[in-house]
């Protein structure tokens, strides 16, 4: 079965949108474990703007399952990671001021920088996963870095499938199964929602883990999140 991370970024969006603690991020979590999730995600961004880094401690004494820690590998972040030391750290290469997280890493370009850090993160005890582009020279390049996984970006394929074109899947595919053939696990994330779920995950062959946060907290608010979440497990079986 495929594993879902849930991201919970919406949650502090929510919180922060009026202050206090209403939603209360760390409840949240626990209760997404408690409903099957086999994992929590956060990204934490330089302005805070949602999950901010002390939520990011917070949240470390509560996350029972696995504990992924999302963001670009800048001095403040690499700072946190390395002192939570969470399951996973996934390097993604955001812009301080970006929205959402909009491309992967050119792993050839930058590869001296990525197997770095994440030589010291594996020092340390977390798995390192490298969010890239379905493409196949970056899935090699992301190979030669240590890293142990990948994360396919997948808003191309949300895209397209939400246009009929369920071609769209394809470079998913071709990319998961050179990963696993270089000793990387795959994981994947950005768009993913109840509607294209199922059919990526029975499209993309060794897919260890999805993180999805967005569709699945606004998907909540119609369905609950319970239900939501149950749906999810059921989805990825």
């Amino acid at each position: 079965m495929t594993k879902l991370s849930v991201n919970i970024n919406k949650i502090a969006t929510l919180r922060n949108a009026r202050g206090g603690n209403m939603p209360n991020v760390v409840q949240v979590a626990k209760d997404v474990q408690k409903f099957g999730a086999q994992g929590v995600t956060i990204h934490p961004r330089p302005d805070e703007r949602h999950i901010t880094y002390q939520d990011a401690y917070d949240l470390k004494p509560v996350v029972s399952t696995e504990y992924n820690i999302e963001g670009n590998p800048i001095e403040k972040f690499l700072t946190m990671v390395l002192e939570l030391k969470p399951t996973q750290v996934t390097l993604v290469p955001d812009a301080v001021d970006a929205i959402t997280s909009n491309a992967g890493w050119d792993t050839l370009k930058h590869k001296a920088y990525l197997s770095e850090i994440i030589n010291e993160c594996k020092h340390n005890g977390i798995r390192t996963s490298i969010f890239v582009d379905p493409d196949l020279k970056m899935i090699e390049g992301a190979a030669h870095t240590g890293t142990d996984r990948i994360e396919l970006y997948t808003e191309a394929f949300a895209e397209g499938y939400g246009k009929g074109d369920e071609n769209s899947v394809k470079p998913y595919k071709e990319c998961a199964v050179l990963a696993h053939s270089l000793g990387l696990g795959v994981n994947a994330g950005h768009d993913l929602s109840l509607e294209n779920i199922a059919f990526f995950k029975n499209s993309v062959p060794h897919l260890l883990e999805v993180s999805i946060g967005h569709a699945l907290i606004c998907e909540s608010i119609y369905m609950g999140i319970e239900n939501v979440v149950k749906k999810y497990l059921q989805k990825l079986k």
